[in-house]
């Protein structure tokens, strides 16, 4: 499948819009999160950070997408500036266009999110190569990656998280 295009209302990081047609030919790590999700702060956030620090001397593009589908009101773009400055990241890092019509926001629900953490490893043919929901491990992530940038393509790995009922709970929060 094709990766969708980013709807974003807002970029840190970033000296200008990042689009994924402007990216395609690079692979792609956009790892979805929400400043309140305990398994995005504690493992996702960190994991795409390691991404972008580990393979800085390659052609990955890690991206971050704040996708905000609950407590909206805390949760803003001021709060995501702190936010990215006391956790020192340092990726490109968007704010996932509201709907509308809902909760979820458009990013979101284009890729069939079903909450955070989500990574999200897009091929250098613009192909979703890995939709991960939940902690994908940083030796599995990591294989993947470093398989993309050399032009092999493993299978994703399996969930390394329980099925959860809606709500936060191990390691992720589910829209």
């Amino acid at each position: 499948m094709i990766a969708p295009e980013l709807v974003v209302s807002q970029w840190f990081n970033s000296p200008g819009l990042l689009t994924l047609a402007g990216l395609r030919g690079r692979p792609v790590l956009v790892h979805a999160f929400q400043m309140l999700c305990p398994g995005c702060v504690s493992h996702g956030t960190p994991q795409a950070q390691r991404a972008h620090d580990l393979f800085r001397g390659s052609d990955l593009q890690v991206i971050g997408l704040h996708a905000v589908f609950e407590h909206h009101a805390a949760m803003t773009p001021v709060s995501l500036a702190a936010f990215i400055h006391e956790y020192r990241y340092t990726f490109p890092i968007a704010v996932d266009q509201p709907s509308g019509t809902g909760p979820i926001p458009e990013i979101m629900a284009r890729y069939g999110m079903r909450g955070t953490p989500t990574s999200i490893l897009i091929g250098r043919d613009g192909t979703i190569r890995h939709h991960g929901f939940g902690q994908d491990s940083d030796m599995a992530l990591g294989a993947m990656i470093a398989a993309e940038l050399a032009g092999t393509h493993p299978a994703s790995p399996p969930a390394s998280i329980s099925e959860a009922a809606a709500g936060c709970g191990g390691g992720a929060c589910e829209a």
